[in-house]
């Protein structure tokens, strides 16, 4: 599981780094703050997003051997970027071979409306890994004309475009409708209740069959009670072939065979410069998986995996999180390598140190607590590079394994992204959306004094504790079967919640990573404004709800609104024609959270579906459109992003002949020649 960015961490941060030294001061934190930061974040920003980069301090100080080791990770992240191109729509890489073409070759003027057009449309597309938006999952239609597509096929060398056999006539009239046709594959996820949502979303994780067949057909290989399930369908596309439904995995010698090959090679590359066994026990069962395909070597290789504890670099990857596929099944690839930030790690090591004191003082029923917390493993990381559904829009937090089994039994790793969240303060230290929004001067005082801290916590607190607490009954199969559409939504909820009740509770300024509750009381104001307002700011006028992220605060934020009517734990203020929300009583504003977390955990460890789809539809999934043509419009004249993400640093390899002597880090600028330059490089689907 990950944390999706918040708006409030892009917008409203006031404080550049996520260290620990604002609890506890020590010399080398404290110069570390204080000191002037140069570096360049901000790179550009075209449509709705704002380009940053994020840096690699101390890269310089590892070991020869690690330099390598990383460098041979980093390739093996990405090698697996055309994977998740193709796992979200069927005709992406052969657009993106399309763009780079004329990137590459077209011999007409490169100025003009039409251009720049076409050029930001190409930036999105590349963004978004596909043709689908990265958050709202709708299709980018261009803005430039369709003659335009015309002139910029007739003006590329044929040898440079993607013909597939075809005239570039014939090429064109392919094209045109995928591109411009608002009914042709319009969402590459549509939830939308009382539908099939498996044949309405455009993703590429299923062929030609009715999302009856499919969850029929993983039902029947799942056994009720299993105490060790795999991952049912993770890797693997769901088709028919000769009437009958198969899996085509995504392994060597299966589907994705080119580009797992070279993630597999680069691994192997890997395993000499290993910094300790467990590392090179864990790359080498992740080279068995994917050499095999089975999901029970996915399981032993996670297991391994979390066993790692002492080792500096890390690395995910694999097909991991099924937030793009409507009945959460199919994971998307992704790898993000990284390197363990040794002082930032004592504030997230602290609340792991006492997991089993929040699980035991949770407000959920006693039958769904875990006895025995097994195995949190808790860290800041500084990321080297991130491939795949990781990038370029960023998390701020990563928990894994996803298996729910596997955190019971071994434990899970739980990450806060030290550097990205650092790019994402600093980006919006700046911004004038706080103000704008924000109900009165003393929330606006508050959060920029306990915004960027109060944010951290929320994060380690869901990674840490959400994700790993709780447990299902007996017999009960896992969300993704009983929950179905709804499970991505409750379970993001369920991890906020657990931080949302435990950042009120004295316990965090009694163990020294929280100064006072006042730090509390930001949070609540940044998850309530951002839940119920800020957030609409990235919907299109007549739009509801669809990424999983979005349903699960307006969810939690709505029903917290709705249950605390009466008492007015919350209240819409209208004031000068502008709408705003307040919270007037904290603590019982926590009672709620408490009272929502109790009941989501019911949902999830009862398997109640009908629950399940009541809250997500009642609280989740609707905006009031009035007040999202009111966010809008204020927005517009912010001159503020809503999105934000990465060009991604760049590992060279400084060679001696045949070998490798040193190994630096690069910071690139341009996005569009970084894109051009992944596809030449790393391009192996056609």
């Amino acid at each position: 599981m990950k944390v999706k960015s918040l708006v409030v961490a892009g917008f409203w941060a006031s404080v550049a780094a996520a260290t620990f030294s604002c609890q506890q001061p020590n010399s080398a934190a404290t110069s570390e703050t204080s000191a002037v930061d140069t570096f360049q974040y901000e790179a550009g920003q075209f449509a709705d997003i704002q380009l940053l980069r994020y840096r690699i301090e101390g890269f310089e100080s590892l070991s020869l051997q690690q330099k390598k080791l990383a460098y041979c990770l980093y390739q093996a992240a990405l090698y697996g970027r055309d994977i998740i191109y193709d796992q979200k729509y069927k005709h992406n890489i052969r657009i993106r071979h399309f763009v780079e073409a004329v990137y590459q070759g077209y011999q007409g003027e490169r100025t003009g409306d039409e251009w720049e057009k076409f050029q930001v449309w190409s930036k999105r597309f590349w963004f978004s890994n596909g043709l689908h938006h990265h958050y709202a999952n709708t299709k980018l239609i261009p803005t430039f004309s369709p003659d335009f597509l015309k002139q910029l096929v007739s003006n590329t060398p044929a040898a440079l475009l993607p013909l597939h056999g075809q005239s570039a006539e014939q090429f064109v009239s392919f094209l045109t409708p995928i591109l411009f046709d608002p009914q042709v594959d319009a969402k590459i996820v549509d939830l939308t209740e009382g539908i099939d949502n498996i044949k309405a979303s455009a993703n590429n994780y299923y062929e030609g069959v009715t999302q009856k067949e499919v969850e029929d057909f993983y039902q029947k290989l799942a056994t009720p009670g299993e105490k060790e399930p795999v991952a049912y369908g993770l890797n693997s596309q769901l088709t028919k072939v000769n009437g009958r439904l198969v899996e085509q995995v995504w392994k060597v010698g299966g589907m994705y065979d080119a580009p797992i090959s070279k993630i597999v090679y680069w691994l192997k590359q890997a395993l000499p410069y290993a910094e300790n066994e467990a590392q090179k026990d864990a790359l080498a069962k992740l080279v068995a998986y994917y050499q095999s395909g089975s999901l029970k070597d996915w399981d032993i290789y996670n297991i391994a995996w979390v066993k790692d504890l002492e080792s500096k670099l890390d690395l995910v990857n694999g097909f991991i999180e099924v937030y793009g596929d409507a009945i959460g099944k199919k994971g998307a690839f992704e790898s993000v390598l990284s390197m363990r930030n040794e002082e930032a790690t004592k504030r997230i090591a602290a609340i792991a140190k006492e997991a089993q004191w929040f699980e035991r003082n949770s407000p959920i029923d006693e039958a769904h607590k875990k006895p025995d917390v097994k195995g949190i493993s808790a860290k800041v990381i500084t990321v080297l590079v991130q491939s795949g559904d990781a990038a370029p829009y960023s998390s701020i937090g990563i928990n894994l394994p996803n298996s729910d089994w596997i955190r019971e039994v071994h434990g899970s790793k739980s990450v806060s992204l030290g550097n990205i969240v650092k790019a994402y303060n600093s980006a919006g230290a700046r911004s004038p959306a706080l103000a704008e929004f924000a109900e009165n001067e003393n929330i606006v005082a508050r959060i920029r004094k306990h915004g960027a801290l109060a944010g951290d916590l929320h994060t380690d607190m869901h990674e840490v504790i959400g994700h790993a607490s709780g447990r299902l009954n007996k017999g009960i199969s896992t969300p993704s079967v009983t929950l179905k559409t709804y499970a991505n939504t409750l379970e993001e909820a369920r991890a906020d919640l657990v931080a949302l009740y435990f950042i009120m509770d004295q316990k965090l300024v009694d163990i020294g990573v929280m100064p006072s509750l006042e730090v509390a009381q930001a949070e609540y104001d940044n998850y309530i404004l951002n839940g119920l307002i800020m957030q609409l700011s990235r919907l299109e006028l007549g739009e509801n709800l669809e990424e999983a992220h979005m349903r699960n605060r307006q969810l939690v934020a709505g029903w917290a609104m709705a249950m605390g009517k009466k008492d007015k734990v919350m209240e819409w203020v209208k004031r000068d024609g502008k709408t705003y929300v307040k919270v007037n009583n904290y603590e019982k504003l926590r009672v709620l959270f408490g009272q929502l977390l109790k009941e989501i955990q019911r949902i999830k460890s009862e398997g109640d579906y009908e629950s399940a789809r009541k809250l997500v539809e009642t609280y989740g999934v609707k905006v009031d459109q009035g007040l999202l043509k009111e966010v809008r419009d204020r927005f517009s004249k912010l001159g503020v992003s809503p999105y934000k993400g990465f060009i991604q640093p760049k590992l060279v390899p400084i060679m001696e002949g045949s070998e490798i002597r040193d190994v630096k880090v690069e910071y690139p600028t341009d996005f569009e020649q970084q894109m051009i330059e992944y596809g030449k490089l790393y391009g192996t689907l056609k």
